[in-house]
């Protein structure tokens, strides 16, 4: 019988033997016999249903496991391992570290999950809970649990980012405080709707002058530890975009600056001062925050000039495929819920036209008079 009972110092206990599937043996202590006839009845039942988990793996540690899964992505993008690891090492770990896998509940899931929707704002804390998920997964994967705790827990409501739009006349008022050498990148960033690493990661031989048009193959990000490290793009944003004559002529002069040419293809486009790679928070620090601060855009982020563009061009009416291409999104609801923001003339303009739909006005007429 795989049942022992013996006597310890604090009474009466069950042992139960069993067997693993390389014949292995391991046991369990129990209180009482009938804990210890379910523990065993469920060990035998799992196996016959071809679903037994080693009850020796569910006691590896969190903080074990949890590195890992950070070793098994070497694929990930330097970005993205930074990102995992703040988490991880701020928010996760210190709750989490010594505990074994097999003993945090649904119910341990939701209180952290809780308490860091008091701190934290809800694209933060949805953020770090996919990390604490994506790791119980693994943990389900590497069969040290059978069924994992992230699992119906309350999330607060992700809102869009209600980034400014900014103006053409502040773009402009942006351009010139970033000085010369940067300007082109603010152009980018609205009209093109770059990322900055899109921008920091721009060859030579992605502008092409006699086409018009940009492209998109390799980004710049802080990867951890804060090095910079060069990619691909995120998903779908490996792109071709046609550029108006206007920005194909400021980075002309830009290009003639540097002394740029289609010689050297692989060289940046923008550079530091001492004509090295672009680092994020040098560049934030030494040219983006004296800038937006030169021109009253103290709360401007480079990602609104991105928003700016998806929102302008939704308002111009063109068509929602084409906006998500240029933006490279992977889906247009992206495009919509998190990037294009209504504008008050666009509202205006909705308005007057319902009038005139519903009402018979003619304000819609008036305006689009004026407008011409």
């Amino acid at each position: 019988m795989s049942i022992k009972r013996r006597v310890n110092k604090r009474g009466v206990v069950y042992d139960v033997r069993l067997r693993d599937a390389t014949g292995k043996e391991y046991s369990r202590t129990f209180r009482t016999r009938k804990e210890a006839e379910q523990f065993e009845s469920t060990q035998r039942a799992d196996r016959a249903r071809g679903t037994w988990i080693d009850p020796r793996r569910s006691s590896d540690r969190f903080g074990d496991v949890a590195e890992e899964w950070m070793r098994s992505h070497p694929a990930k993008k330097g970005s993205s391992l930074a990102r995992d690891r703040s988490i991880l090492d701020v928010h996760v770990l210190p709750q989490l570290r010594d505990i074994p896998v097999g003993r945090i509940t649904q119910a341990d899931v939701q209180r952290l999950v809780s308490a860091w929707t008091l701190a934290l704002g809800p694209r933060t804390v949805r953020r770090q809970y996919a990390v604490l998920r994506a790791i119980m997964t693994f943990v389900v994967d590497t069969d040290r649990i059978g069924r994992s705790p992230c699992r119906k827990i309350k999330l607060p409501e992700e809102r869009p980012v209600n980034h400014r739009i900014v103006s053409p006349t502040e773009l402009r008022e942006l351009a010139v405080a970033v000085g010369a050498g940067n300007s082109p990148m603010v152009y980018l960033g609205a009209v093109l709707g770059l990322r900055w690493g899109e921008c920091a990661g721009l060859r030579v031989g992605g502008v092409d002058f006699l086409a018009r048009t940009v492209t998109i193959d390799i980004q710049r990000t802080r990867g951890e530890h804060g090095r910079m490290v060069e990619g691909d793009p995120k998903w779908q944003s490996q792109r071709t975009m046609a550029a108006p004559e206007a920005l194909i002529e400021l980075l002309s002069q830009h290009f003639a600056q540097r002394g740029l040419t289609g010689a050297t293809p692989d060289a940046l486009v923008f550079v530091s001062p001492e004509g090295e790679a672009l680092h994020y928070s040098n560049w934030r620090r030494r040219v983006w925050d004296p800038a937006r601060k030169k021109a009253h855009l103290d709360t401007l982020t480079f990602q609104a000039l991105r928003t700016a563009n998806t929102t302008a061009m939704v308002a111009l009416a063109i068509d929602v495929k084409t906006v998500q291409t240029r933006a490279g999104h992977r889906r247009a609801t992206t495009t919509l819920d998190i990037y294009a923001r209504p504008t008050a003339e666009a509202d205006q303009n909705a308005a007057a036209r319902l009038g005139s739909y519903f009402l018979n006005t003619d304000e819609a007429a008036d305006r689009h008079s004026d407008a011409g």
